[in-house]
């Protein structure tokens, strides 16, 4: 937490580390996770570093380890997590979880092989087993065909045999030839027909059929049976859909072609003897030898299992090491060798906190790899930006990530995290003042921090859940301080919590209420009872009618304004502590206090006549302070800037809430619009004079600071190159720029603020719409169907509030920094085993996705 408010102080060292010693000491500084090293080879292709090969072996065990887990997930097989990281083997190592792996893919391989021919076989006797039971179907048919028209079928012995040709009487072949048409036929003896049969898949039937009434001229005859079960690709394991078919024909030219369609189509055919005794005995053998085949494919398969479930026992651990050794030769390939080339040199940025520690790892990886010569560990002075470093933990995690999101930090810059912690859940809940959705969201991140443990143990792919997850104390504190604001605006799922009694007293009977729709509560009657509610607002107004919106409206809308110039006022001032750190005096004198009298003489003073007005005018007093009395403090705000004199006003109500107003508001008005200049051209004039003296070091290219840090006390300067000077016009340039953005930025600001207030009402109104129109229907019911109807309803109107309200809303605050924060910095990427196994794994998940 000591860097939280700034970043950890940076220094560049210089390592020397005996070859021998190399790979222990990276892979201590690895667990470590404090350093970061810098490329000296950045001019050295990839494949011509130092440990190029390492690397390749690595990818090649980690491509081996890729397989096995494929095969693992195919077969749905609990791979073990026990959490743990294991150290990283010594380079000695590689050699045994090389051969293991080699030995495990080896095997994995032949089996997967063994089982595809198997598959394939098992398929193959399928679909004959199949052909055989369709075509004895058609046979039987045809000779059912002959009976009908008393003619007998004679089967060839010898030539049928041989070639597959059947001999049929002319008019059962007439009848195969016939198709959808109707055709005149003539008696022209006896002829000899052949046939084929065999499997397609059934997607490609239609267009096969097709192919073959043009091809061959509709002189084919094609029979064809769905089979009813799934068939499995051996290839692929997919589910696949086919058909039997049998082609009779006549000739060897039709034979020849009716084979080039099937091959063409990807039709598999087999032989199928043409006597039904033959057809029998075939199938007899077909179905012994699909029982053999299914045993051996038992046993393969539980084979299969053993090898994979033995290798899922170990995966984590093994990608875990394989990934460890690589990020280590990756690393030394970052090293420079000496002109001995018995010694690697390294340059990294270390937090400077932190040096005591790295030289103990250091001396545990000497005294791992047995070198006798201890490390050289030298910090170096440079005038190179350092990275940018902050410490977090799991709670400041998610609020540092959002103020990266807009840019990392300067280094040494104030960080805006610590003060995000509170501002950005309070306008969050300022917006969303609720006490019944600020308990259903702190509830939802109350739990999440619960059972945080198990939750991130489960590692989910789920990029929603992991935002929610990884932001489960900002919702929680969103949630929280939704009910404070839900207690202010006295307000729970847009109805009141009447604690202390209402303060208004009504004096009117029911039927008054009832029949008039626009009847008010006079606050300078007894109405009234003269002190306010204790704590919020008066449950009252969550009852009242057309001016409840009024009333709202310009209490939100005020407290939005108090509360952005306050903000922006906090960040002019965090901007006094990052000029006085840096020792940047021109900053200091000719931004910060111009900054600072522009937001006060101006902003700062509307919010001042809003309290002013608050405490002045009431319905209680008369004369001048009575509240019809009471000015406008947009339209007073208006004339102030463009000087114009105010309208005059009925008696006894005057046009100034104070005396003097109108001369200091033109003094104001004046000192403001002096200041612009002032931030304009001030501060390069001065630099431009200080250069001509000669009294300072030239600035540096992207900075325009007029005193350095010193680096006696090892700090390092921000920003600072020694060797390039910024042309003046640009330091004009840079400062116009500046200049234009923070006055315009301040009016845009201030109005961006009143997105507190818009979203506040919307909220309101979106709140109550769904309690009149979805929760209220279910309660207005009776008896038992009420009951069931409410249940419905309640679901809908939790499931609607939920999502609109607390989902979308949950992501619509926005915070604002610019007033001090750069964000020009880069971040601290230190070697970290734990970062780099995490990714990997993250992004291996997403392949196999």
């Amino acid at each position: 937490m000591g860097s939280l408010f700034r970043s950890e102080e940076m220094a560049l060292y210089q390592l020397f580390l005996q070859s021998e010693a190399a790979y222990a000491c990276v892979s201590e500084l690895g667990e470590l996770g404090l350093v970061q090293f810098r490329d000296l080879n950045p001019d050295v292709n990839a494949f011509q570093r130092k440990f190029v090969n390492e690397v390749r072996r690595c990818d090649e065990m980690e491509r081996k380890l890729r397989y096995l887990e494929k095969e693992i997930k195919k077969d749905n097989i609990p791979m073990q997590d026990t959490g743990e990281s294991p150290e990283a083997p010594q380079p000695r190592e590689m050699i045994d979880l090389e051969a293991t792996f080699e030995k495990l893919e080896n095997e994995l391989r032949e089996v997967n092989q063994n089982a595809e021919a198997l598959k394939r076989n098992y398929l193959e006797l399928t679909e004959l087993k199949h052909i055989l039971r369709k075509t004895q179907v058609f046979f039987d048919e045809m000779a059912d065909n002959q009976n009908e028209d008393e003619q007998t079928q004679l089967l060839g012995e010898d030539g049928a045999k041989q070639d597959g040709r059947l001999t049929t009487t002319t008019e059962s072949m007439t009848r195969a030839l016939v198709t959808d048409e109707v055709r005149t036929v003539h008696y022209l003896g006896p002829v000899q027909l052949g046939f084929v049969a065999g499997v397609i898949l059934r997607e490609k039937l239609p267009a096969f059929e097709r192919m073959l009434w043009r091809a061959c001229r509709g002189n084919v005859f094609l029979r064809q049976a769905m089979i009813e079960s799934h068939l499995e690709d051996p290839s692929s394991g997919d589910q696949v859909h086919k058909s039997v078919f049998i082609i009779f024909f006549q000739g060897d030219q039709l034979k020849i072609r009716v084979k080039k369609i099937c091959e063409g189509f990807r039709a598999t055919l087999y032989p199928c003897p043409e006597a039904p005794t033959d057809r029998r005995e075939m199938a007899m053998g077909v179905m012994t030898r699909i029982e053999d085949l299914n045993t051996v494919l038992g046993q393969t398969e539980d084979h299969r299992r053993r090898v994979l479930v033995a290798a899922a026992k170990n995966l984590k651990n093994w990608f875990v090491k394989v990934r460890k050794i690589k990020a280590i030769y990756h690393t030394l390939n970052l090293f420079n060798l000496d002109v001995t080339q018995k010694c690697l040199i390294a340059e990294c940025w270390v937090p400077a906190l932190d040096i005591e520690t790295i030289h103990l790892a250091l001396r545990r990886g000497t005294e791992r790899s047995g070198s006798s010569v201890p490390p050289i560990l030298n910090r170096m002075q440079t005038y190179e930006n350092p990275p940018t470093y902050n410490r977090t933990n799991k709670f400041t995690k998610a609020f540092q990530a959002l103020i990266d999101a807009y840019g990392v930090a300067t280094y040494r810059e104030m960080n805006p995290a610590p003060y995000t912690i509170i501002t950005f859940p309070f306008l969050f809940a300022v917006m969303f003042g609720d006490l019944g959705h600020g308990a259903v969201m702190a509830l939802f991140g109350l739990w999440m921090i619960r059972k945080e443990k198990g939750l991130a143990a489960q590692k989910t792919d789920s990029e929603i859940w992991n935002i929610f997850f990884g932001g489960r104390y900002i919702i929680f504190l969103m949630g929280v301080f939704s009910m404070y604001t839900g207690l202010i605006y006295n307000d729970i799922f847009s109805k009141s919590l009447n604690i202390f009694g209402s303060h208004w007293q009504i004096t009117y009977n029911k039927s008054t209420v009832i029949s008039n729709k626009y009847l008010q509560l006079n606050p300078e009657t007894t109405d009234y009872t003269d002190t306010p509610y204790p704590f919020g607002m008066d449950p009252i107004w969550q009852v009242a009618g057309a001016n409840k919106i009024i009333f709202q409206n310009a209490y939100k809308m005020k407290i939005s304004i108090i509360l952005g110039v306050i903000h922006m006022i906090f960040g002019v001032i965090m901007s006094y502590y990052n000029h006085t750190y840096f020792k940047n005096r021109l900053s200091l004198i000719y931004e910060f206090i111009p900054q600072m009298v522009f937001l006060l003489f101006l902003f700062f003073y509307m919010v001042l006549l809003m309290f002013i007005k608050w405490n002045r005018y009431s319905a209680k007093n008369y004369g001048r302070y009575s509240a019809s009395c009471a000015p406008s403090i947009l339209i007073t705000f208006i004339d102030m800037v463009l000087f114009n004199t105010p309208k005059p006003v009925p008696e006894p109500c005057e046009v100034y809430m104070f005396g003097g107003q109108h001369f200091f508001q033109t003094i104001f008005v004046l000192v403001a619009l002096a200041c612009i200049p002032v931030m304009l051209l001030a501060k390069p004039l001065n630099i431009m004079k200080q250069r001509r003296q000669g009294n300072v070091q030239p600035i540096a290219a992207g900075s325009t600071s007029d005193v350095e840090v010193g680096m006696s006390n090892g700090q390092i300067s921000q920003g600072v190159d020694h060797h390039e000077e910024e042309e003046i016009s640009e330091i004009f340039i840079h400062q116009g720029i500046h200049t234009i953005e923070y006055v315009l930025g301040s009016v845009s600001h201030t109005a961006s603020y009143l997105r507190l207030w818009a979203l506040s009402l919307a909220h309101a109104q979106l709140a109550e719409v769904l309690w009149n129109m979805v929760l209220s229907n279910g309660l207005k019911k009776e008896n038992w169907f009420g009951g069931i109807i409410l249940t419905v309803v309640f679901a809908a109107w939790a499931v609607l509030t939920i999502g609109i309200l607390v989902l979308m809303e949950g992501l619509s605050a926005v915070e604002f920094q610019s007033k001090f924060y750069q964000g020009k910095g880069y971040a601290f990427q230190p070697f970290s085993f734990e970062s780099i196994v995490e990714n990997s794994s993250s992004s291996s998940q997403t392949e196999g996705e």
